[in-house]
């Protein structure tokens, strides 16, 4: 919950200037709602291959739903992927695997691409219990979600110990859960769909940590939190030197 439109748009701007040669590899940009109408003419206009996400989405198309917004709406604003079960909806907002879940079956079928996170508190990783978290928010947020579906979502790992707190997951820890999620991946589906689907570390990811993530097997990318509000810092962490 950062930036007003106008100033989304200037972010958005600097980021364009820094990022204009690249062409390898693909960024989404997920402001407020309120940002993104503006960046969507921006982005037309200066820098077509960044794509435009929402941070959040209700899992019907309308209703009396007071304050919500629903993903016939985001389409409308060209809007192509959704971050849906982020941490802090989860912990802060009380959403529950059941809400994600209909979240993803509504993104889908509105042709949205959904970025599902799951991760576990410090307390359930010091019990030992990230397996069981893990599986359970990932089974629970994919519940009757076909085969069919499967190579159109991105799951985003984020260890919620390592959001903000000083703590952060070394590049082994960070690539055996991934591995550990890839792994129930093929268990639900099959094993070729799993090492298709896009998995993403999101837990403080800076430059000086971006290169040796990574170059792990099984991390695909990154969920950007604080750093993407420096466009100097974003810049070089799509830029990773893999």
């Amino acid at each position: 919950m950062y930036e007003t439109a106008a100033s989304a748009v200037f972010l958005f701007q600097r980021m364009e200037d820094l990022m204009a040669e690249v062409q390898d590899r693909e960024i989404v940009v997920c402001p407020p709602f309120i940002a993104l109408r503006g960046l969507s003419v921006v982005k037309e206009q200066d820098h077509p291959n960044i794509a435009l996400g929402a941070q959040n989405m209700h899992w019907e198309d309308e209703g009396a739903f007071t304050g919500e917004v629903s993903p016939t709406m985001l389409k409308d604003l060209d809007v192509e992927f959704v971050i849906l079960g982020h941490s802090e909806r989860r912990h802060i907002f009380l959403e529950t695997d059941d809400m994600i879940n209909k979240k993803v079956h509504a993104a889908l079928k509105t042709g949205l691409t959904p970025i599902l996170c799951i991760g576990e508190l410090l307390e359930e990783r010091e019990s030992g219990n990230t397996g069981k978290v893990i599986e359970t928010q990932l089974t629970g947020g994919l519940k009757d979600i076909g085969s069919e579906h499967i190579e159109k979502l991105v799951i985003a790992y984020e260890p919620v110990w390592a959001i903000g707190t000083g703590k952060t997951a070394t590049p082994e820890t960070a690539q055996e859960t991934v591995k550990s999620i890839r792994d129930l991946l093929a268990n639900m589906y099959t094993q070729d769909q799993a090492d298709t689907i896009r998995i993403l570390y999101g837990g403080s990811v800076k430059p000086d940590n971006i290169d040796t993530l990574m170059a792990e097997p099984d991390i695909d990318g990154a969920l950007v939190g604080g750093a993407s509000l420096d466009p100097q810092s974003f810049a070089r962490i799509v830029k990773f030197k893999s």
